[in-house]
């Protein structure tokens, strides 16, 4: 039944107390961070600069606590649409390339130099926000993060913007992910018992995988719909009424170690940006 087991590869979402240093950085330290990781991963066009990255982020795992493997378990349900781009973008982005050399040239297919470190450098900057996201609520409790958000998008509240409900959206986005997991493996499980067959696609066939976990999608669309009534039904009864009156119960304080985080990440992100990488080509 291994094939059915959704919610262990899915990691974005969940939170592992492991007491570490990165558990104990302040939120906001955290998603600034991961910002300028981001920024760092889209400000180059070297795979070694991304591939550079990609180890920065498992050293940081290693010191949060966490097997990497872990993390990069979660990477799995994400991995047919990643291999898809990367078909789409060697099959149909080769003719817009400027490079010279040309591997392969067949119909409107053209393999170059240029397009093999492109397909590869998409690839690691999905991975890169793929691992990204894992991590920080790995590391974060939601209420954390929803507390970092809503405090460093504050100054956006004096032009109007709605930013505790920005940052409440968000958070109960991310706790669904597992959720979904969740309900999707307990309704596999329970059709398989039924004489569904759900199991033994390959990942190197997407439309196969899709197809035949097609009839999961209206129960699990029902299901979600019922647990997110039962999530409003549970606020009302707490008296949610918004940011409204609300107070926190822990205040936010950066320390050296924030700071020391903070202006790393700032130059880790000039760096990669201003420093002339190697490139394929």
């Amino acid at each position: 039944m291994s094939e059915f087991e959704y919610l262990r590869n899915v990691t974005v979402g969940q939170y592992i107390p492991t007491q570490s240093i990165v558990h104990r950085l302040d939120p906001r330290t955290k998603l600034l961070a991961a910002l300028f990781i981001a920024l760092s991963a889209t400000s180059t066009r070297s795979a070694l600069a991304t591939l550079l990255l990609v180890g920065l982020l498992m050293g940081v795992t290693k010191l949060a606590r966490i097997e990497v493997r872990y993390v990069l378990r979660g990477l799995l349900p994400a991995a047919p649409f990643i291999v898809v781009l990367m078909l789409m973008q060697l099959l149909f982005q080769g003719r817009f390339s400027v490079c010279e050399t040309v591997y392969v040239e067949w119909w409107f297919v053209r393999l170059t130099p240029c397009l093999i470190e492109l397909v590869i450098l998409g690839a690691l900057r999905l991975v890169i926000f793929l691992f990204l996201v894992s991590l920080l609520t790995l590391t974060t409790t939601a209420s954390h993060v929803m507390h970092g958000i809503e405090t460093l998008l504050a100054p956006l509240q004096r032009i109007g913007l709605p930013v505790h409900e920005f940052a409440l959206a968000n958070i109960i986005a991310l706790r669904f992910i597992p959720t979904i997991a969740e309900e999707m493996e307990r309704i596999a499980k329970a059709q398989a018992s039924r004489g569904g067959d759900f199991g033994g696609e390959p990942w190197w066939r997407p439309d196969r995988m899709a197809r035949a976990r097609l009839p999961l999608i209206v129960p699990l669309f029902v299901n979600t719909l019922r647990r997110a009534e039962e999530l409003i039904v549970a606020m009302e009864a707490r008296c949610y009424l918004g940011r409204k009156g609300r107070t926190k119960f822990v205040d936010l304080h950066f320390t050296g170690l924030d700071w020391l985080v903070i202006g790393l990440s700032v130059l880790l992100w000039v760096v990669i940006w201003w420093t002339p990488w190697p490139t394929f080509t």
